[in-house]
């Protein structure tokens, strides 16, 4: 038996969907088994869920989440007995899911690394944060739970770095800025994130690095992290990331999703107390275009 307590509004199924990491498919069919209560009353897959109610889940993970090691090549950054950091490429998802069983990062790490944190649920050993399958870059990965729930608080408590390059749309009239605007789930799509006033707190800094005719190359650097904040924050200030075609527009650089990228990670580590940083540069076809956009401004 698992309980959440829910962040928002909205239908049950696609609450618990996207919560769980498991399909809207799945969670209905729970529901159907009664294996879903909310106060101890089974619930329908279409009720309307409110932010602070307590549900209580039967849980039983799908098959097809089975987790197998795979023998997938794995760039890593630094590894000791407590954490990892790895260069996650670009198109690789973090976690299986039912859309995603295979091929994903943690079963590269079920096969490259021995030990692996349990905190996560069954589906995330190790993962203590995500990128997006399109966002290429660094993340660190625990070890063990110890490591695990200390890297987690650094990342709460905003000590630990996180710092990204994208390329998005426009031009911009001022070097650096600041976005403070809470995110959470569309209210008018629910598969995409949007600044709404009942979000949570989100603020992402950035700096502009190079201009070019259409197109400029920032650093942003976390201070929190929501899904998709980036990619969210910078639709809402009209400067949508480039070839982001979730939350940008069709006509855009071509290339393989998103660019953006996880370029520098820094925390302290869990047990000796030392400042670590790793920086790592972008994907080929990052770096390719960032070069055909300087070749068109000159």
């Amino acid at each position: 038996m698992k309980t959440y307590i829910l962040e928002e509004d909205g239908r049950l199924d696609s609450i618990l969907a996207q919560t769980m990491a498991v399909s809207r498919s799945q969670v209905q069919q729970w529901l159907k088994e009664e294996l879903v209560t909310i106060n101890n009353q089974v619930v329908r897959a279409n009720y309307k869920a409110k932010k602070g109610e307590v549900v209580a889940v039967e849980e039983k993970i799908p098959e097809v989440l089975d987790l197998l090691p795979e023998n997938i090549p794995l760039e890593i950054i630094y590894e000791d007995d407590d954490l990892a950091v790895v260069n996650k490429p670009q198109g690789m998802v973090v976690h299986p899911s039912a859309g995603h069983p295979t091929g994903t990062l943690v079963n590269a790490l079920l096969f490259h690394m021995k030990n692996l944190s349990t905190i996560n649920d069954v589906i995330r050993p190790g993962i203590v944060h995500r990128i997006d399958k399109d966002t290429s870059g660094l993340l660190m990965i625990a070890k063990n739970d110890f490591a695990h729930e200390n890297l987690a608080a650094q990342l709460k408590n905003k000590t630990s770095q996180r710092k990204y390059l994208a390329i998005v749309h426009g031009t911009f009239s001022h070097d650096n800025g600041t976005i403070d605007a809470p995110v959470g789930r569309s209210k008018q799509d629910r598969k995409k994130q949007a600044v709404i006033a009942d979000g949570k707190e989100a603020v992402t800094h950035f700096k502009v690095l190079e201009t070019f005719d259409d197109y400029s190359l920032l650093q942003l650097q976390l201070e929190t992290g929501r899904t998709h904040q980036i990619r969210v924050h910078m639709q809402y200030i009209k400067h949508p990331v480039a070839g982001d075609l979730l939350y940008g527009p069709r006509k855009t650089l071509a290339g393989n999703g998103q660019f953006l990228h996880a370029q520098l990670l820094g925390f302290t580590h869990p047990t000796t107390g030392e400042k670590m940083v790793f920086e790592v540069d972008p994907p080929e076809i990052f770096q390719k275009t960032l070069e055909q956009l300087r070749n068109e401004k000159a």
